[in-house]
């Protein structure tokens, strides 16, 4: 179970890392609306169905402090390439700068590992942040299949390649959770 492998501080203060549960539905969802000029929205049915694939952070008083999602886009022909793309990285502006990101990523990296995936990417305004866990800047060409799937749909912008976001990929040598 994630709870026993996540990464926990031993201050008390700490927002600990875990599987979302479908009482997080509703937070989840009010934190990637309150983040909408970085993150796509999402429905709160979305939410839901993707469910097992968040990870959240619970501030000690138990409110959803952050989230994290993935999605799959298999390279077509080459399932071995498969890619995992982290989706709706938040944090509330309360709980920035204490790690919780950080350790959000690290641990969706640390499930997406077991998957056995071949690379990890992000479609991001914060590449500093990527690039201090080990991300680096890819062309959105080498990742045909989330722009032809994903971001051909973006609410936000005409053409995928045009968008400001970055593309930023993480092979097997990610860093361990």
């Amino acid at each position: 179970m994630l709870e026993s492998v996540a990464m926990k501080d031993e201050d008390s203060d700490a927002a600990r890392i875990r599987t979302a549960v479908y009482e997080d539905a509703r937070p989840i969802y009010r934190l990637i609306r309150g983040h909408s000029d970085a993150l796509l929205l999402r429905p709160l049915s979305n939410v839901l169905e993707n469910l097992d694939r968040f990870l959240v952070a619970e501030a000690p008083g138990g409110e959803v402090v952050g989230a994290i999602c993935y999605g799959l886009w298999p390279e077509i022909g080459d399932e071995l390439r498969t890619s995992a793309e982290l989706q709706s990285v938040c944090v509330d502006a309360a709980w920035r700068r204490r790690g919780v990101g950080r350790r959000l990523v690290l641990a969706q990296i640390g499930r997406l590992r077991a998957l056995h995936v071949g690379q990890i990417v992000v479609l991001t305004y914060a590449t500093d942040f990527f690039a201090s866990l080990g991300f680096r800047e890819i062309d959105k060409h080498a990742i045909m299949y989330k722009l032809y799937t994903g971001c051909v749909n973006c609410p936000k912008h005409e053409d995928p390649f045009t968008c400001p976001e970055r593309a930023m990929a993480l092979g097997a040598e990610a860093p361990a959770p």
